[in-house]
């Protein structure tokens, strides 16, 4: 009776096994495909990228001078690339995990699989919104200076950071966060405003009670002044 019971679990062993291990080799051959999928999408979207000049344009924007700024030895265009392979990965790897029935794995994969390509449309609206940007802010200083403006370098900043602060919002707000941006810039806006308003309340007591002084001893000037006039007229 124990060997029948030892044989039938066995058996029952190796049939799970004998169940699992075509699973297990599609899942493998699934993932080497994807993964040279893979790197031709990225050759790919690389090529295209150059081709189109897409890096002139990140280039002028100052994307990949900030990157290098950072210690990325990568550019715009290398980043797209990355993220279209890791696109195609992801969507492998849920592929597979599919295959050997892990559904928990397989959701968590796929919500990262749709988050990838709004990070990608988030990455080229910046690089197009800086674009923007600087070209706003070097054609209106260059108006400005040309109708003799004296600050119109400093209004030119002004309008380029007013347009990139914008843009991030769209980019963030694109990949879902903006809720959670806007909430942290109201935030922090707040708190600039109140810590503005505490320095110059109490720094400035003494400046306000001397122009309150000034304009009330102007004010009495000014009738005194006044009833002069009237006093010699009559």
């Amino acid at each position: 009776m124990d060997v029948n019971m030892l044989l039938e679990s066995i058996r029952e062993s190796l049939h799970q096994i004998g169940v699992f291990l075509p699973r297990l080799l599609l899942a493998i051959i699934i993932l080497i495909i994807g993964w040279v999928f893979a790197k031709a999408v990225r050759f790919a979207i690389v090529k295209a990228l150059r081709a189109i000049n897409f890096s002139v344009v990140t280039e002028k924007a100052g994307i990949d001078q900030f990157l290098k700024q950072g210690g990325a030895d990568i550019d715009t265009v290398r980043v797209l690339g990355s993220l279209s392979y890791w696109l195609v990965i992801l969507a492998a790897l849920m592929i597979a995990s599919n295959s050997l029935d892990l559904a928990y794995v397989t959701d968590l994969i796929g919500r990262i699989v749709l988050f990838v390509p709004k990070v990608m449309v988030a990455v080229v609206i910046l690089v197009f919104g800086v674009y923007f940007a600087r070209f706003v802010g070097a054609a209106l200083t260059t108006y400005l200076r040309n109708i003799g403006v004296g600050e119109a370098g400093l209004v030119g900043r002004l309008a380029l950071y007013a347009i990139v602060v914008f843009v991030i919002m769209i980019a963030l707000d694109q990949m879902g966060l903006g809720d959670i941006i806007r909430q942290a810039f109201l935030i922090i806006v707040a708190a600039i405003a109140l810590g503005l308003a505490l320095a110059f309340g109490l720094g400035g007591q003494k400046r306000a009670a001397e122009l309150i002084e000034r304009w009330s001893r102007h004010s009495v000037e000014d009738k005194s002044a006044a009833r002069g006039q009237t006093k010699s007229v009559l």
